[in-house]
């Protein structure tokens, strides 16, 4: 059972963000303030829940929550800054987009970059822990996915649709025959298990 929050007294959002593995694509991260009293029975790190599960629980995220903002970077943001900082600075935007100014912030995982003078937590695995979290992965995660989706239209032969960016062999192989695009991160690993680099084109 995810925990409502995380203290009683101060009013929290849950920051959690997808896309930091993938080959291509920005990082997106999500902050949301849920109610207190907010509960649902399938209320779960995104990772633990299908599509489905996650599309629908997106809407009703998105219904419920007192604020919420979903944020990106670009990969070329994230080839200058690394990939970290990418995400921090992703949360932040999100954090910046809400429409009520939280006064306390629950983090997925053990580091992260102070936002003005909010006081915060970082919690490792709290996306399984607390509801605002898990809130937050699922946002994150299915507008990410949603953005790829409709990239994978312009750049069918990456296979997008079913990898949504991450490496996964008909990713890599995908880059050894086509060479790289805008979308894909530079300073990552872009080669079949480290050994040969694809060849880059422009477009």
């Amino acid at each position: 059972m995810l925990k409502s929050f995380f203290q009683k007294k101060l009013l929290e959002a849950g920051c959690d963000e997808a896309g930091r593995g993938c080959l291509a694509g920005p990082v997106f991260a999500a902050a949301v303030i849920l109610p207190k009293n907010f509960k649902h029975p399938l209320l779960n790190d995104s990772k633990l829940l299908n599509q489905q599960t996650r599309d629908d629980l997106r809407v009703i995220i998105e219904q419920k929550a007192l604020s919420w903002c979903v944020a990106k970077i670009t990969p070329k943001v994230i080839d200058n800054i690394n990939i970290l900082n990418a995400s921090f600075k992703a949360m932040h935007r999100a954090i910046n987009g809400l429409n009520i100014t939280p006064e306390f912030l629950l983090i997925d995982g053990n580091r992260f970059n102070p936002y003005k003078k909010i006081n915060y937590e970082c919690i490792i695995k709290g996306d399984s822990k607390f509801a605002s979290i898990a809130a937050a992965s699922i946002l994150a995660k299915t507008h990410r996915d949603e953005y790829m989706l409709k990239k994978h239209k312009k750049y069918p032969l990456y296979a997008w649709d079913t990898n949504k960016g991450y490496p996964t062999v008909a990713h890599r192989t995908a880059l050894l025959k086509h060479g790289t695009t805008p979308l894909h991160r530079k300073t990552f690993n872009l080669s079949m298990q480290g050994i040969i680099e694809p060849k880059s084109k422009k477009g």
